[in-house]
């Protein structure tokens, strides 16, 4: 890649990591460009540019994205499917770098367990990507995996832990490392990738903010409100069989069964550490587990005191 990314265009700028996202990027030095829908009511920071797209036209995703050298996808899982439109456009545009949405697990090692039919529309746009690549090398990607997003996760209840009522939801022994990171982790990273270029070329890699155990995650959380937890046992392959029983009738919120499934079994063996985690060759350091926890804590205390207590407070 001769000459640096410095224009970049993000679809679903406005979601948990499309915000954190932009806003890592500008911070970075890049000239951000976010490809919002029709009527939309969503605004930026200054500096960020705002462009309107119809996405199920190439024509207008092509006009849209002439001139940026990059372009990130942080759209949800359930829209990924809608992604190959994008690709071609693209391609079309001249964009040289594409970051599709692959933040969470790892795509490319999913086997024929069940999550890997929901997962299919990430599947199915990464291998069309590379395929792309092959027909046009000066159309390169970079895929990243981030594990759960631990932040967000914190928030709305899927990291196990509820404030509200000091109860820890651990699933079979809670001794699994596991991948996570935070957004604002996500969104350095992301820059990082488009700031090495060379070294992300054609690349899928992993990232983790940390790889904590549901217990010492538990752990930190009695030590910092200094209070004993209730705790709640639940076994993953019971989770499992949820999840099938969900899928088998159409419901696709079996997802979230399966993941539980998939990143809390004993013997997962999915946290990336060491020379897996790609930390080191973007640049980046770990976060720290306990001052996520105490952030998550000190936020919740200051809903409760506004009166705006969330859904895990």
């Amino acid at each position: 890649m001769s000459s640096p990314i410095k224009s970049v265009a993000v679809v679903g700028g406005s979601g948990n990591l499309g915000k954190a996202t932009v806003s890592e990027l500008v911070n970075a030095g890049f000239t951000v460009t976010v490809l919002t829908r029709e009527g939309s009511t969503s605004t930026f920071a200054k500096g960020v540019v705002s462009k309107v797209v119809d996405y199920s036209s190439v024509e207008s995703l092509t006009s849209a994205l002439t001139g940026q050298d990059a372009l990130v996808s942080t759209i949800a899982t359930a829209a990924v499917g809608g992604q190959q439109t994008l690709v071609d456009a693209a391609v079309a545009a001249g964009v040289r770098r594409i970051i599709p949405s692959e933040f969470g697990i790892n795509t490319r090692f999913l086997g024929k367990e069940p999550i890997g039919a929901i997962l299919q529309g990430k599947v199915k746009t990464l291998n069309y990507i590379h395929e792309q690549s092959k027909r046009n090398p000066s159309f390169t990607w970079t895929g990243i995996s981030t594990g759960l997003f631990f932040d967000w996760g914190l928030d709305h209840g899927s990291i196990g832990l509820d404030k509200s009522t000091k109860t820890a939801t651990i699933y079979d022994s809670g001794n699994e490392p596991y991948q996570a990171s935070n957004l604002p982790h996500i969104g350095k990273a992301i820059a990082a990738v488009l700031k090495h270029p060379e070294q992300t070329v054609n690349r899928y890699i992993s990232i983790a903010s940390f790889n904590p155990t549901q217990n010492q995650a538990l752990e930190i959380a009695e030590k910092l409100t200094g209070e004993k937890w209730t705790v709640k046992h639940v076994l993953t392959s019971e989770e499992q069989q949820i999840g099938a029983e969900k899928l088998s009738k159409g419901d696709y919120s079996a997802f979230s069964n399966f993941l539980r499934r998939r990143v809390y079994g004993d013997g997962a063996g999915l946290a990336v550490q060491g020379p897996d985690n790609a930390l080191d060759l973007l640049g980046l350091e770990g976060e720290d587990l306990e001052g996520s926890l105490r952030a998550w804590l000190v936020k919740i205390k200051k809903l409760n005191a506004d009166g705006k207590l969330g859904r895990n407070g």
